[in-house]
């Protein structure tokens, strides 16, 4: 399976309709040179910026909103799923960090809430509400679960995907440059303890006074960092074999002597 993530970079001169037509552009070269990924990742409110936080309500969009409308017709013209990272999503008087898990035929497979909101110096936690739903998606490329950011320091949600049958993990973030360490280490520890996949998407750039670390990654079940971004815009390739999970649990079978 053929994976491109989608490292952006999120900086204070370009307006959300100029990052979406970017990402677009970005994934119409990809179906000019016949170089279609069977999978694709965006980052975390990458289109209006995580600490933009003025901008959240102006910004936020319905389900369909136009985030939907830019990568539902990508994703039928390239044959793929498109992990469209997150939005500002707006239901009612609420709005939710989401990002939607579009299939071939542009449809919406799947779409996740953030549910460990983030407020350490930020205002996530004031100006959205929490998800309540773990969300893993099963399809022909395997079963995925998908989570955002912050979900990476609660081990708790990944194991509950592991137990509802996920064979990897993808996620999407905003994570700052100062704590990188953090991200490279609970990027591995979490394949290595679930002996999934995991595929991450981060942001570049510097908004809202915060240098973003990108380094997205893909991990395979042994812990390994089969590809990596560096700390500008680009786009990570790599190639999986989900046939790899079952190999790591059967040589390795910790999950099977699980206590608690």
């Amino acid at each position: 399976m053929n994976v491109a993530v989608l490292q952006l970079e999120v900086n204070a001169e370009e307006t959300k309709d100029e990052r979406i037509a970017h990402a677009v552009d970005i994934l119409e070269g990809m179906y000019r040179d016949n170089r279609c990924p069977q999978l694709v990742l965006l980052p975390e409110i990458w289109g209006t910026g995580f600490f933009n936080f003025d901008n959240y309500y102006k910004e936020s969009e319905e389900v369909r909103g136009i985030t939907y409308s830019a990568f539902a017709p990508l994703a039928q013209k390239l044959g793929c799923y498109i992990l469209t990272g997150s939005f500002v999503e707006r239901e009612g008087s609420d709005l939710y960090n989401t990002s939607l898990f579009i299939d071939p035929e542009g449809n919406i497979a799947a779409r996740y809430r953030k549910i460990h909101l983030f407020g350490y110096k930020s205002r996530e936690t004031e100006l959205l509400a929490p998800g309540k739903d773990i969300t893993v998606v099963d399809t022909e490329l395997g079963v995925w679960g998908i989570t955002t950011c912050y979900d990476l320091r609660f081990p708790e949600l990944y194991r509950a995907m592991v137990d509802r049958g996920a064979q990897g993990f993808l996620v999407v973030a905003a994570w700052p440059l100062a704590r990188l360490d953090h991200w490279s280490l609970l990027n591995r520890a979490r394949a290595i303890e679930n002996q999934c996949y995991l595929i991450s998407c981060n942001c570049a750039g510097s908004h809202g006074g915060v240098t973003f670390g990108g380094r997205s990654m893909v991990v395979d079940p042994w812990g390994v960092a089969v590809a990596s971004g560096g700390d500008r815009e680009t786009v990570v390739w790599a190639s999986i074999d989900l046939e790899e999970v079952e190999k790591c649990r059967s040589a390795f079978p910790a999950l099977k002597d699980r206590v608690l």
